[in-house]
C-alpha cells in the first residue's frame, strides 16, 4: 500500500495528463484544439509578415531564386 501511495505521489502529474488526454480523445475535443492552434499560427504568421514586409520580401526572393 505504501508503494502505491509513493508511486501516485511521484507521478501524479503524468497520471492527470493521461486522464486529460483520454477525455480529449473520447470527446473529440482534439479537433477543436487543432483548429484553434492552426488559427493562432496563422495569426502569428500574418502579424510577422505585416510587421516585417521588406525582410519577408527579400527571403521570398532568395527562396525563389534557389528554385
Amino acid at each position: 500500500m505504501e508503494d502505491i501511495k509513493k508511486f501516485i505521489s511521484k507521478y501524479i502529474g503524468a497520471i492527470i495528463g493521461v486522464i486529460v488526454a483520454i477525455l480529449i480523445l473520447c470527446t473529440r475535443l482534439y479537433e477543436l484544439i487543432l483548429a484553434i492552434v492552426v488559427l493562432l499560427l496563422g495569426l502569428f504568421i500574418g502579424n510577422y509578415v505585416q510587421q516585417n514586409k521588406e525582410e519577408v520580401k527579400e527571403k521570398i526572393k532568395k527562396f525563389i531564386d534557389r528554385l
